[in-house]
């Protein structure tokens, strides 16, 4: 199953919508996701996306199957000193968990985010409890580099991050 990675359209809201109001992902996201995650919230995000963002620093993409919005993915350069770094970010509809669908998609946008910016490295950090995410990881060439321990503060408890990392090669 092959997915494509596109910016996001106004069409996208609906099932924006519909997917992202799952309590199992805002779990496994930071906080400033919403939650319940309603249609204005994803006619927020695709307006940010189309109008607020700044190419110097962001870079997001719809992932997509079957011309059907199933989950995001992004990159957000850091500033100051962490100015050649950036962090990655995604998420994908439950219904769509365990086909290789993020691997192909992280893949696809380091590649992507590597042409896009002048950066050095990108990192994502993930919640000591997400094991399916650091195989995902691991799967699309990034590497562990370090364990920040109680560095999260998630749903009333301190968990560890993991901080996953690739390098420009």
């Amino acid at each position: 199953m092959s997915i494509l990675l596109r910016p996001y359209r106004y069409n996208d809201a609906g099932n924006l919508a519909l997917y992202a109001n799952n309590p199992r992902i805002a779990a496994n996201v930071r906080d400033s996701f919403p939650s319940p995650y309603t249609l204005e919230d994803a006619r927020k995000w695709i307006d940010f996306c189309v109008y607020g963002q700044s190419a110097d620093t962001h870079l997001s993409r719809a992932i997509v199957q079957d011309d059907q919005l199933v989950g995001g993915i992004g990159v957000v350069r850091q500033k100051d000193v962490y100015r050649y770094s950036a962090e990655i970010g995604y998420w994908l509809a439950e219904p769509f968990w365990g086909r290789g669908l993020v691997t192909e998609a992280i893949r696809e946008f380091t590649a992507e985010a590597f042409s896009v910016f002048d950066i050095q490295r990108l990192y994502a950090g993930v919640f000591s409890f997400n094991r399916s995410s650091m195989r995902v990881l691991e799967k699309a060439g990034y590497a562990l580099e370090a364990i920040h321990q109680q560095a999260i503060f998630k749903e009333g408890t301190f968990w560890d991050e993991h901080l996953y990392v690739k390098f420009r090669t």
